[in-house]
């Protein structure tokens, strides 16, 4: 799955201020692994994390898509967002 970088840097974004790292997100990038590597990033964070990527990027999640290799890597959940986004609606000119 691609992604683009904007969606990775949201995404990015999203995950240290839901994971309260904000002064690792320097370190952050789309090889960073998640799911049993993040200590803050247990099975409560992610339902947590999952209701503000919905809210953010307008996806609903059902449960057959809710499988830990969405959160391997910081660049598989910005793929599994890019993938699943509302289009946005085109800007009147």
């Amino acid at each position: 799955m691609d992604t683009t970088i904007s969606t990775l840097d949201e995404v990015r974004a999203l995950v240290a201020e839901t994971l309260d790292i904000q002064d690792r997100l320097d370190s952050l990038d789309a090889s960073t692994p998640l799911l049993g590597e993040l200590p803050e990033l247990d099975s409560m964070t992610v339902v947590v994390l999952l209701t503000e990527i919905e809210g953010r990027f307008g996806i609903e999640v059902d449960d057959v898509e809710f499988v830990a290799d969405v959160f391997e890597t910081l660049g598989t959940l910005a793929a599994f967002v890019d993938a699943n986004r509302s289009p946005r609606p085109a800007q009147p000119e």
